[in-house]
């Protein structure tokens, strides 16, 4: 799997939450902080440290992207028109990987990279490998015909664990999902509130 699959639920231990809302995340049971130390009575968190903590939990969430990557990401945003939280938000969620996550071709985001950059994925009838690669509205990703009998594809596109978003429609019997468009914040089934203003303040500061 990706790099950091032996530790991703580090994230969750290190932030209290469950970010990517799976039953088998350790908060679900120890919702103290990691170490011989996380038990302890928690510090009031300077502003800095809410904006740096709301950086590390939307960035943790995409799986393996680096802070290079989330900078420039955020760069994007902040050029473009509009409210810049939102446009951060709707960047990420048409990154390819995320895009394969939401049509629930792959159990989790770091399964998508991978997933991706194996060259089992379609874009408009075209192999793309580059999980940063960025969706258009109406682009048709889709699971390679070679690759749609993975056991890992099947049991995701079965699973119950969550649902489709409104802004990417799926055809499960083709094994391909359109993006729409671009989401807004309140669009986004994040199973724990994120708050991109903070992570705006952080880069603006």
């Amino acid at each position: 799997m990706s790099k950091r699959h032996s530790a991703k639920y580090k994230i969750d231990r290190r932030m209290g939450e469950n970010i990517w809302g799976r039953p088998k995340s350790p908060v679900n049971s120890r919702s103290y902080g990691p170490g011989q130390h996380g038990q302890r009575r928690k510090s009031k968190i300077s502003d800095f440290g809410l904006q740096l903590r709301a950086k590390q939990k939307l960035k943790g969430y995409y799986g393996n992207l680096t802070e290079k990557q989330f900078a420039k990401t955020y760069t994007e945003a902040a050029r473009r028109k509009g409210n810049t939280s939102e446009n951060l938000i709707g960047l990420l969620e048409a990154r390819l990987d995320a895009v394969v996550y939401r049509a629930k071709f792959v159990p989790t985001v770091f399964a998508a990279r991978q997933f991706v950059n194996h060259g089992h994925v379609l874009v408009n009838g075209k192999r793309v490998n580059i999980a940063s690669y960025r969706v258009k509205a109406g682009d048709v990703v889709s699971v390679r015909e070679k690759s749609r009998n993975m056991a890992l594809v099947l049991e995701a596109l079965g699973s119950s664990e969550r649902d489709t978003p409104d802004y990417i429609t799926v055809d499960a019997r083709h094994m391909s999902a359109t993006f729409v468009r671009a989401p807004e914040l309140a669009e986004v089934p994040y199973p724990v509130k994120m708050e991109p203003n903070l992570v705006v303040e952080f880069y603006a500061s």
